[in-house]
């Protein structure tokens, strides 16, 4: 299938309709390569009311590369706590590192250099080149995905890789040779806030005398996508563990995996046969090489990632102090801490809601 209609037909009305809705979001107003790249890599799974607050106070604390480059990983972490997906922060910051130690401060100005950072993907990286550097870069994301499924009608699964590739060849196609940073963000506002997955706002589209779904009918089916496989679903048991002193024995995931360089409280996933209780003496022998006295569950918290669902059952035990410090086994370090102390650590939201019950709950010994 290829394109009938010349770019330029299409980029006219496009951009005409951006340059009277665009939303003034912060990271327009000033499209240097380091603004648009952290609003790029926040914006990885996340929405964009979600990411503004967080993008403004990232760059009150981090103004430039340079400075973001010279924290400390548990700083990034910590400002990062609550936008999730936090592979992104651990990328940031190497990012950063690597433009600051290899590149001189300067950011790649083309999609294969941009690459070539850790957390840059081929999305990122046109959307980089483009809106900063003015480059004639395309960009596929699931806002895109959906007006070119729908402007072609195509019918394709969309999740298979030979539908994508035709994708990102229209996007190539059709990418104006002027303005085409502007051209990439009028596609993706279109998508989020006309091309909607349900109900889409067709009478307001600038495009809609070239769609051929709108011509057909066929919006609601458009784009096609196989059903996804049911998400597997888990129980997983952590200890609040005090010290005879009051303290809490919290633990640093390791850096390489999921959650990764984040704190929690201790423990890990139930085996089949298996009681909560015996799972949290399992995993805690495991990974800190320590014994507990579990006692009354605090909380349980249901929690949803991308391809898994948990519920965290953390239970309030007993330390059982043989004369040893705990050994970071599995965990990438550990730390006993006051109540207080808690919120210099960054947390996952659902150790967080822990954190939440336990400062709620009545008469408790910290």
């Amino acid at each position: 299938m290829t394109c009938d209609n010349a770019p330029e037909s299409i980029a006219g009305p496009l951009l005409t309709w951006y340059d009277r809705v665009r939303a003034p979001l912060p990271w327009r107003l000033d499209p240097s390569p380091y603004r648009v790249w952290l609003s790029e890599i926040m914006l990885q799974q996340t929405q964009v009311e979600t990411v503004i607050p967080y993008f403004e106070r990232f760059l009150a604390a981090y103004p430039s590369v340079a400075e973001l480059a010279a924290a400390p990983l548990d700083d990034v972490l910590k400002r990062w706590e609550g936008l999730g997906y936090y592979a992104r922060a651990r990328n940031l910051h190497r990012a950063a590192r690597q433009v600051v130690n290899d590149l001189g401060g300067r950011f790649p100005d083309t999609v294969e250099g941009l690459m070539n950072l850790p957390g840059i993907g081929r999305y990122t990286a046109g959307a980089i080149a483009s809106i900063a550097f003015g480059r004639r870069a395309p960009l596929v994301d699931g806002n895109v995905i959906r007006v070119f499924a729908r402007l072609m009608d195509f019918d394709a699964d969309v999740t298979r890789s030979a539908a994508q590739a035709q994708i990102w060849r229209w996007a190539e196609d059709w990418l104006p040779a002027d303005r085409p940073g502007d051209f990439n963000q009028a596609l993706m506002e279109l998508g989020r806030r006309v091309c909607t997955p349900k109900s889409p706002r067709c009478a307001d589209c600038p495009l809609r005398p070239i769609c051929r779904a709108a011509e057909h009918g066929t919006q609601a089916i458009r784009p096609v996508k196989k059903k996804a496989a049911p998400r597997p679903h888990y129980h997983v048991a952590a200890g609040v563990i005090r010290h005879a002193d009051g303290r809490l024995l919290i633990a640093q995931r390791p850096l390489d995996g999921m959650l990764g360089g984040l704190w929690e409280f201790p423990g890990g996933k139930q085996e089949a046969g298996e009681t909560l209780e015996a799972c949290l003496m399992r995993e805690l022998r495991e990974e800190l090489d320590i014994g507990v006295i579990v006692g009354e569950q605090l909380v349980a918290v249901d929690h949803a990632f991308t391809h898994f669902s948990i519920t965290l059952h953390a239970f309030e035990c007993v330390y059982l102090d043989d004369g040893r410090d705990p050994r970071a086994l599995e965990a990438h370090a550990w730390a006993w801490v006051s109540d207080d102390a808690l919120d210099r650590y960054s947390f996952g939201k659902a150790d967080r809601e822990v954190i939440a019950a336990l400062r709620d709950k009545p008469n408790r010994l910290l």
